[in-house]
């Protein structure tokens, strides 16, 4: 890959294309020549065979750490010596790569770089204690107890996790700096661009944390779903080219290699894609899981097409936080016509509930508080939709199906909609909300179909309900039918957000969800 040009060197006349990323390697070619191998380990086999340069003895001759080696392979890709230039005697301090520029990749996503070049020498170092008794460079392993290898392997993955912090961060350098230089030549409104760009690091920061990944995996109803579409309809997947959209920390990816598909490509914009590479290659499917990070807008697939789509895009009330758009970008470019996008079908329900304490303490409160009147408080909680658990004795109605997605065919236009509903009343009460959930559905071409719902009266996920609350109770009847309208839309001023109006009886009631 050529360096980057100064900046000072760009005109106007330059294009964006030799900024873009490039595909991530599935395997990774020879140090010396242009033969190809599908691990680090055989490509320094081949070394060691064809070209004579054999790791084991650079490393003892250079006294390389995990930094230094990673140096030196970036020096070797960039600069192309020759493998003589290894058996020279360079002075303390003047090795060839030693300036920190060679930190900077020179191959996107190069296995040669996480190699780990400390332990491989450790265990040498013991093999040749086992078979020889000792070891060169006058290191004695007989001489060493278990709390001096100990030490000796604990430095080691030390130095491991500076090198791979110190990759990470030459990494992220990197693609700020071709997102720096796209952004000076783009002709688009600069503002527009950087509010856009603000917001979207906002929410794909959000997803950084720790905390929301172990919420999502501990949702039994959600993983064990997906988990059971893949494991339990293997054959949609066996020798198939899989793309995951939002992968986060992989799981879904790794289902999809367990199941036997032949590649599996996942995306994803959020940090926590370093750490699933990490989790990937804990599991030794680095083989067949290749992780991208950054925009599916913006990431450049090293497949033309793919045969299936899998994420788990949904959020608060289906719709929220907009990575259906994604899912939907990424079929229209790169599915196959024959491939599928799942889960393949979602539905959206509305349901009438009656919890007064719930309308109390949100509403009511504040009638008095500590004895005074807040009552212009009210039409701003009456905006905000809340995201809760609903109990599920306070369901009144039945449920009225208000959206079913069909994600093989729907468009982005499609996900702003108006829809009337009707809600059977089941017994005797007063509606004090209109809660909204969704189900999920894993059926097309499958042998066994999965499903999951996120309604009050099934086993809770993540998701919970979304609830509007109504600003006075409406009495009912059993057997009286609750009739309106909903109309859902993006919020103009936060894409992911949703704007929803219910019109129930004639009157309007405004809600954001955000």
């Amino acid at each position: 890959m050529d360096d980057l040009p100064d900046l000072d060197d760009i005109d106007e006349d330059n294009t964006w294309d030799d900024f873009e990323d490039e595909p991530m390697n599935l395997e990774s070619p020879c140090l010396f020549c242009s033969r190809i191998f599908p691990s680090a380990e055989q490509v320094l086999q081949h070394c060691n065979v064809v070209h004579s340069f054999d790791i084991l003895t650079v490393q003892k001759k250079y006294d390389l750490d995990c930094i230094s080696y990673i140096k030196m392979i970036n020096f070797i890709r960039l600069q192309k010596p020759e493998p003589v230039k290894f058996q020279e005697n360079y002075p303390i301090g003047q090795l060839p790569w030693a300036a920190d520029e060679f930190m900077k990749p020179v191959l996107d996503n190069d296995l040669m770089l996480v190699y780990d070049i400390e332990s491989m020498a450790i265990e040498c170092m013991t093999t040749e204690s086992n078979t020889n008794g000792s070891v060169n460079d006058d290191i004695n392993v007989d001489k060493l107890d278990n709390n001096s290898l100990l030490k000796r392997l604990k430095d080691a993955e030390h130095r491991a996790a500076q090198a791979e912090e110190a990759l990470v961060q030459a990494l992220q350098d990197l693609n700020l700096a071709r997102s720096t230089t796209k952004n000076l030549f783009e002709t688009k409104d600069v503002q527009i661009n950087v509010e856009n760009g603000e917001e979207d690091q906002s929410y794909f920061d959000s997803y950084a944390h720790f905390g929301i990944h172990q919420e999502m995996l501990q949702d039994k109803v959600r993983t064990e779903s997906y988990r059971d579409f893949i494991y339990d309809n293997q054959h949609i997947f066996k020798g198939k080219v899989v793309l995951d959209v939002g992968c986060g920390t992989g799981i879904l990816s790794m289902f999809a290699a367990k199941a036997g598909a032949k590649q599996v490509i996942g995306i994803d914009q959020s940090e926590i894609i370093y750490h699933a590479m990490d989790i990937v290659r804990e599991n030794g499917l680095e083989n067949v899981v290749m992780l991208i990070k950054g925009k599916m807008e913006e990431v450049k697939l090293p497949v033309k097409q793919v045969d299936i789509i899998i994420s788990e895009w949904m959020g608060y009330f289906l719709l929220f936080e907009s990575m259906l758009d994604s899912v939907l970008f990424a079929r229209d470019k790169y599915l196959h016509p024959d491939g599928t996008v799942y889960p393949d079908l979602c539905t959206l329900r509305l349901v009438a509930i009656d919890d007064q304490k719930s309308h109390d303490s949100k509403v009511d409160f504040w009638n008095d508080v500590y004895g005074f009147k807040m009552t212009c408080m009210k039409s701003c909680v009456l905006e905000e939709s809340s995201v809760e658990y609903v109990k599920k004795d306070t369901v009144i109605s039945t449920p009225c199906m208000v959206k079913c997605v069909d994600i093989c065919s729907i468009h982005v236009k499609d996900l702003d909609f108006t829809s009337s509903f009707k809600l059977e009343i089941q017994r005797d009460s007063n509606c004090t909300a209109i809660v909204g959930y969704f189900d999920v559905i894993f059926e097309k071409h499958c042998k066994k179909t999965v499903m999951f719902s996120c309604s009050p009266t099934s086993e809770r996920t993540h998701w919970k309900q979304t609830v509007f609350i109504l600003p006075k109770p409406i009495p009912h009847k059993k057997g009286d039918v609750l009739n309106g309208t909903i109309e859902c839309a993006k919020n103009p001023k936060d894409k992911r957000a949703l704007i929803i109006k219910l019109t129930i009886d004639g009157e309007a009631f405004n809600y954001i969800v955000q």
